[in-house]
Order: C-alpha cells, then structure tokens, then sequence
C-alpha cells in the first residue's frame, strides 16, 4: 500500500450515536421540566442516568482520525491533537480485554513517541482479531508512516495486558488499597481482644454498683416478646419486638436468631456497655455476634496476602523493563501459589494468636517456621518468573538458524529419549499448514520415527501427521509477542520457520522447542544426505 496519500475514520453507526445522544438529551431535558412543575420523583434518576449515556454517545460520534502526508490528526469533543509522522516511533496495536467476554476484545491504534509519550487513537476500533477494515486501515497507517517517517520495528507490535508495554500504575494502586485495609483491619484488633477480656472477667451488676460502672457489669432485665419479624438473609435486618415496648422497642437479630423465639415467649436480655449481649428464653439462646479479635486479624491477613498479587505483577513488569513492550512477561501465578503455601500458615495462626504473635512461645516458633517455608516459595517463585531470552537456550547443531535469533549459550543437555522411544512434547504450530490443518496439533512428537505433529499426548501415532523437515528453515528464536495471542503460555518461547517461502511459528517451552529443533535439524540432515547418496531417487 505504498501510493496511500490520506486515511480517513469515522466511528460505524455513527447515525446511531447521534440518535441515541439526541433521545438522551431529550429524555434529560423532560426529567428537567418535570423536576421544575412537579418536584423530585422517580423520573429524576432516568434525567441523570441518560445524561451521562448521551455525552457518551455524542462523544463517540463525533470522534474522527485522520492521516496524511503531514502525520496524524484526531478530533474528539474535548481534545484535537496532530502529530507529525517524524514524532513518531512506531504504530502499535492495544489490545483490551473486556474480561465478561472474551469474544468482545478491543483492538485500536496506539503511538509511540519519541518523546514516550503513547497517546490511543479514539479510532479505529475493532472488536474481533478478524476485521479486514481495522487491517487494511493499520496497513494505510503503516504505509504512510514508511513513507514519510521511520518505523522502529518492521512488524505490528501488539501491547496487550499481558506484555512489557502495559502499566502498572493499577496494579501499584491495588496493592496500596489492601495494604491500607490490612491495617485498618489490624488497627482495631487490639480494640477487639481488650473488649473480649473485659466481656468474660465481667460480673452481673448488684444494687451497691455505682451508675458511672453499671456499663462495666451484667444487666439483666426480663422482656415479652410481641411478634418476630424473620427475613431470608442469614445477615442481620430481622427483629425481635417486646411488649410495651420494654425494655426497648425492639432489637436487631439474625434471621436464625428471629426464628429461636416466637410470640409471647418470656426472655432474659443480657447488657453490657449499653449494648444487648444476649436474649435467653427458656428453649433457645441468642448470643450478639460481634467481630472477634482473631476474625479481625485473619482479615487483616487475608488483605495483606491479597496485596501480593498486584505486588507481585508490580514486581515483574519492573524486571522486564528492559524488554519490548509487545514481549510478553512471565505469569504471576507462581507469586499466588507461594501467598496460598503462605496463608496456609498465617491465617490459622493470626486467628488462634491475634495480639501474641511476638509473646507466645508456640507462636513464634510458629511463625518461624512458616516464615522459612515462605521464604522457599517466593525463592522458587522468583526463579520461576525470571525472563528467559533464547540465548540461554543451546540449540548447538539447529542448522540453519539466521537472523535476529542472537548467539546460543552452551549448556549440557538432559539425557536424550532411549533410541526406538517415543516422546510427545507439548507444541503447536500457530499456523494452518498441511501437517497442521485448522491448528489441530497440541504435541509433536519425536524419537520413535519421524517428527510429526498429534493432537493428544500419547500414546501412540494414532492421527499424527508427519512434519516435512526438509521444508523447513529456522530463521530465529524468539519469546512470545502480544501478536502471537493469548493461547501460547508466557513461558514458552517461538521459532520463526521458512515453510518453503511461507513463515510458520512454533511455539514450545524453551527446553523443549530445543529438543524438536535439534530433531529437526537431525531429520532434514538425514534426508539431505539421503538425496546427495541418491540423486535418482
């Protein structure tokens, strides 16, 4: 597409918007007048719930892009921006993820500065991977961008929310919010135990009990109860009225608490501090729950724990900082395992010890020794997430490796499959090709005949498709881009193959992908020198 000279975007259903914005304000405007003659009712909350959807709707519809020979133009109702095509690096796609639907991925248009700035074009917008108009209009962009800039990269780099490009300004103010809430919560526990001690040392109130000290003892005062008032939820809203009204006129309970007693039913109401403990009849008890110290504490730990998972992906976009941003970055998940090993240990025990954490011998020997497995976890998990490049892979004897591949370090291999044996290794061809029809293949198995692709681990060929080896050329290794999509796990890593003139992408786990390269190289190897022996064949 090198003769474009202009590309134009306008937003589809661009009637629609305008109607609904038009019906929007409409609709605002008669809540208004309704407001002013017959005062605030339900018509209200309709004005103020459309006047948002129509500023909504008029902002998307009068949204347009344009680019030309100068560079980049973008009208919004708030904002017009221009930018020439020499401030700018590269064109990238940003992938959002609506996380109700996958089916309903957003894809736009995103630049990258030279400044780092990384403003997102209010269009295009595509919302599947397969729509030929977002194509062909990032094709024209790319187009005039070769043409009158200077692209940093030669291919569509795709920033999604699982590459280096994507902030963490979201996940930094997570953390902080449950790290805030884990110390509220531990703020009120030493609160909470000094009320349970006072609430089981206390003693019933006598008549020589002075009034300034009658909320330290046990009132006890007789009550009728006049009808209950059970609801469906296990929560409190359900209620106990008395009689006259006395000693009050009725008391929050549980719903559980509503049904122990019924009308007419003579009970004892336990006070303590101003407050009702305790409803006792003569069949069923109602004890007031109130927040232990030990449940208070499990929250806080519960908050502290979850604040390592944002921590965690906080911790390892700052480790592959110095990556691409279309790289994708290793998973959390090996974070989260070691915060479940770890709240294995420190709920039961912030539960049983709340405020003698540093007191109780068994409590620190406890803590001590969970601490040790804690600190092996999120060992194993920092190894884990480390960002593996393919220099760290040997693929010493891959013939035919080119290009931006970059040198393999040398390192002693596991011990190779016993000769005759067959090895399935999870891998998949990201390409349709005729030994990968509709990307069928989920392994690709080696070792007990030639290299072929299977749709299941083994045992057995059973539907396995041969791979033709002597097609193929590695071009180079690589780690997983945000265009090669969100199937291929963040740890596996890509080979770019030449399928005779056709590209074709392998995906594997690094040890792996190097095992079938190997393979391969042996394979195509054999079959060269079997066509050299005979040239007739």
């Amino acid at each position: 597409m090198t003769d474009v000279r202009e590309v134009s975007c306008r937003p589809s259903g661009r009637r629609v918007l305008l109607f609904l914005a038009a019906l929007s304000a409409a609709g605002a405007g008669a809540a208004v007048v309704r407001l002013a003659y017959e005062g605030p009712d339900g018509w209200l909350g309709v004005g103020l719930l459309l006047a948002p959807v129509g500023g909504w709707a008029f902002y998307k519809a009068t949204a347009r892009v344009r680019a030309d020979t100068y560079g980049v133009h973008s009208w919004t109702l708030l904002r017009r921006r221009s930018v020439r095509w020499g401030d700018i690096a590269d064109l990238r796609v940003r992938l959002k993820y609506a996380h109700t639907s996958r089916v309903q991925d957003t894809r736009g248009i995103s630049l990258l500065l030279r400044d780092g700035r990384k403003p997102l074009l209010p269009l295009p917008r595509s919302w599947s991977y397969d729509d030929p108009d977002f194509d062909a209009k990032l094709d024209a962009f790319r187009a005039l961008h070769r043409l009158h800039g200077t692209p940093e990269s030669d291919h569509v780099r795709v920033v999604s929310y699982r590459t280096a490009g994507r902030g963490w300004a979201g996940s930094l103010a997570l953390c902080v919010l449950l790290l805030g809430g884990a110390g509220l919560a531990a703020w009120f526990v030493p609160g909470a135990a000094s009320g349970e001690r006072a609430w089981r040392s206390a003693t019933p109130c006598d008549a020589g009990t002075p009034a300034a000290e009658r909320d330290e003892c046990l009132t006890v005062l007789t009550a009728v109860i006049a009808r209950t008032e059970a609801t469906r939820s296990r929560s409190k809203g359900s209620w106990l009225y008395f009689v006259d009204g006395r000693p009050t006129e009725r008391l929050a309970v549980s719903s559980d608490g509503a049904r122990m007693f019924g009308p007419g039913d003579s009970v004892e109401l336990t006070v303590w501090r101003g407050e009702v403990r305790e409803v006792v009849g003569e069949r069923h008890a109602y004890r007031l729950h109130i927040p232990a110290s030990g449940e208070l504490a499990v929250v806080a730990a519960v908050c502290l724990l979850a604040a390592g998972h944002p921590a965690a992906r906080v911790l390892i976009r700052l480790r592959g900082r110095r990556l691409p941003d279309d790289e994708v970055l290793p998973s959390a998940l090996p974070f989260g395992g070691a915060l479940v090993g770890t709240a294995l240990w420190l709920l039961p025990l912030a539960y049983l010890h709340p405020t003698t954490l540093l007191t109780d011998p068994v409590a620190v020997t406890w803590a001590a020794a969970g601490s040790t497995a804690t600190s092996a976890l999120f060992v194993w998990a920092w190894r884990a997430t480390r960002v593996r490049t393919p220099g760290e892979i040997d693929v010493t004897g891959v013939a035919g490796v080119t290009g931006g591949g970059g040198g393999f370090a040398e390192k002693e291999m596991e011990k190779e499959t016993e000769e005759g044996d067959d090895v399935f290794l999870a891998a998949r061809f990201l390409e349709h090709t005729d030994y990968n029809p509709y990307g069928f293949g989920t392994h690709v198995v080696l070792g007990g005949g030639p290299l072929a692709v299977t749709p299941h681990p083994g045992p057995g060929r059973f539907a396995a498709k041969p791979v033709p080896v002597e097609r193929l050329v590695v071009k180079e290794v690589r780690r997983v881009r945000g265009s090669d999509g969100d199937t291929v796990p963040s740890g596996w890593h890509i080979a770019e193959l030449d399928d005779a003139g056709i590209p074709v992408r392998l995906a594997a786990a690094p040890d792996d992908l190097t095992r079938i390269l190997r393979e391969l190289a042996a394979e195509r190897t054999s079959a060269n020198t079997a066509n050299t022996a005979h040239p007739d064949a």
